[in-house]
């Protein structure tokens, strides 16, 4: 039982790890300054269009399979 807990944890980090690189790459393509860590100086605006560039990509990604 306790081994089925530790690879839950174990695919938790690694999707937060990879969502944490996809959250990175979308940044990037918009322009948008986007540090590792507190990101407390991004206006809603900023912040919004990181997230709806996220969306996008996945939807695109889903379209094409």
């Amino acid at each position: 039982m306790s081994n089925n807990s530790n690879n839950n944890g174990e695919m938790t980090q690694k999707g937060r790890e990879a969502l944490e690189r996809f959250k990175m790459e979308s940044a990037s393509e918009l322009g948008v300054n986007l540090k590792h860590g507190y990101n407390g100086d991004l206006t809603s605006r900023e912040a919004g269009s990181i997230g709806g560039r996220m969306v996008q990509k996945m939807i695109n990604s889903y379209k094409m399979q």
